[in-house]
């Protein structure tokens, strides 16, 4: 029997969780075919892994610890000089035009001393494929990447516009708010921009509604909220900082955000608690399962061994309080730029 062909995935990740980034792709590719080809060795701390799949399409949006998502096509080695013409004949070696050129390093320290070599070489490069006709400048068409994990070598490799980040190295960065009362709000700004599009932000965080933000204080999540026009039931025994102190939108209650009830339903539940992540899913399940909040993003913490194991058993249990309630939901789960040792979560009703 023949052997299929094998694809080699290259994805970007937090440094540190790079064994987590494995193991969630090749479970998300088992739930399609039972095959896996073969996985290259986890460089630890790296910012990025490979992936080979023998037949399995893989989708950014199901990927938790992956950034970006890029079809890898080569690996070479390069020389002290003369960095351009390898690169060159390696893409010469692909078919067809791509729309834009974007050069990466990884996420780490070793990889921001490259941004320098890179801004340089970029022109560079850009000039000879717009020359050999190659780069067309369509922000629609295939992206190319080079990825240098060091100075000595590069991976050439491309992505799907619709199956991958519109950001450089899959990431969209936030500016810290100067009236914000802690960073924590950073999360909150990047998950609304990746798990919403325009139209759904403008849908479903309008001036006038209603949001519960258990474990709130000092309030960057509840800022990001009041400053779209949302009232908001900021749940927490510690103070509120800032011009959300006594903020007219802002209702700050002290108590234990685990054994808040509301009085009416609300449209939103935030939450970025510091707690084991079966017990905050289990809070944020009780409260879809008894009809209180619309639409959810919170937190959940991991531990630092078995990591997707702990998140599989906390989202399994969300998923089966909603199941058994005959709740029809959809849920995004994605460890953001400015997560650490977490993943954020969206949760929202829909009608079927």
């Amino acid at each position: 029997m023949q052997e299929s062909p094998k694809t080699y995935w290259l994805m970007y990740c937090r440094p540190s969780f790079e064994p987590d980034c494995v193991q969630d792709v090749l479970r998300c590719a088992k739930q399609q075919k039972p095959v896996i080809a073969e996985q290259p060795p986890v460089q630890p701390d790296s910012g990025f892994v490979i992936v080979a799949l023998n037949d399995q399409a893989l989708f950014l949006r199901k990927l938790i610890f992956a950034r970006q998502l890029i079809r890898l096509h080569h690996s070479i080695a390069l020389p002290e000089r003369d960095r351009l013409t390898p690169i060159l004949n390696a893409i010469a070696k692909l078919t067809g035009t791509f729309g834009t050129l974007w050069l990466e390093a990884p996420d780490t320290n070793e990889g921001k001393l490259l941004s320098t070599f890179m801004r340089r070489f970029q022109p560079l490069l850009e000039a000879a494929l717009r020359e050999q006709g190659r780069l067309q400048d369509d922000p629609r068409a295939t992206r190319l990447h080079i990825f240098f994990p060091d100075k000595n070598s590069a991976l050439i490799g491309s992505s799907d516009p619709h199956n991958s980040m519109a950001a450089y190295m899959g990431i969209i960065r936030q500016s810290m708010p100067a009236e914000a009362p802690s960073r924590s709000t950073l999360k909150l700004a990047e998950a609304i921009e990746v798990f919403m599009d325009r139209s759904e932000q403008s849908r479903l965080l309008r001036a006038g509604m209603q949001a519960v933000d258990l474990g709130a204080a000092p309030g960057g999540w509840t800022w990001q909220l009041v400053k779209r026009g949302i009232r908001v039931a900021a749940v927490d025994n510690g103070p509120m900082k800032g011009a959300l102190a006594n903020h007219p939108l802002v209702q700050h209650l002290k108590q234990d955000g685990f054994k808040y009830v509301p009085r009416k339903a609300v449209d939103w539940l935030v939450c970025d608690m510091v707690e084991k992540p079966s017990r905050v899913a289990e809070l944020i399940g009780a409260w879809f399962a008894a009809g209180w909040c619309k639409h959810a993003i919170f937190n959940l913490k991991l531990p630092m061994k078995q990591r997707v194991v702990a998140l599989d058993n906390a989202l399994g249990g969300i998923c089966k309080q909603l199941d058994d309630e005959g709740i029809n939901y959809r849920m995004m789960v994605k460890q953001l730029y400015h997560d650490r040792e977490e993943v954020t979560v969206f949760l929202t009703r829909t009608k079927h």
